[in-house]
């Protein structure tokens, strides 16, 4: 079974599609991981961005509350980060110069030899031997 690692650009349009594109491609991962085709992954850093994004969006309060009820009931793994993946994330963060937010992400995929789904290629592309699809180019 194929695992991937989905960032938080994905996530928040499975959640919200206002202002959002490639939503229909973002919905192929979610139905993936529910017809049980792929395992998704994400660091549970996502959870707070995910929380930023919708704040960002400016929803009402009981808009917010139902979607990030919602986000406690998709089919990701949230992993928590242990010292092996902080010392990873780090040195992939400083290696590429790009945020421990965005290294946190390649660091778990390297992790679990999964591939990075993402809709921001632009940084987590910088770094070698993972495998980034950019959610336009998701099958």
């Amino acid at each position: 079974m194929q695992l991937i690692v989905a960032d938080s650009s994905v996530i928040v349009k499975w959640l919200n599609e206002r202002n959002e594109d490639r939503v229909s491609q973002a919905a192929e991962t979610l139905e993936a991981a529910r017809s049980n085709k792929v395992i998704i992954y994400a660091p549970e850093l996502s959870r707070y961005e995910i929380g930023n994004a919708l704040l960002k969006k400016k929803l009402i309060i009981s808009q917010a509350q139902d979607t990030l009820t919602t986000s406690y009931e998709l089919p990701v793994i949230f992993v928590s980060e242990t010292a092996k993946l902080a010392h990873a994330t780090y040195e992939i963060a400083l290696k590429n110069n790009i945020t421990y937010y965005d290294a946190s992400f390649i660091a778990l995929a390297k992790n679990l030899n999964a591939t990075l789904v993402t809709d921001n290629p632009k940084h987590q592309t910088k770094v070698k031997g993972i495998k980034v699809v950019s959610l336009k180019d998701y099958e």
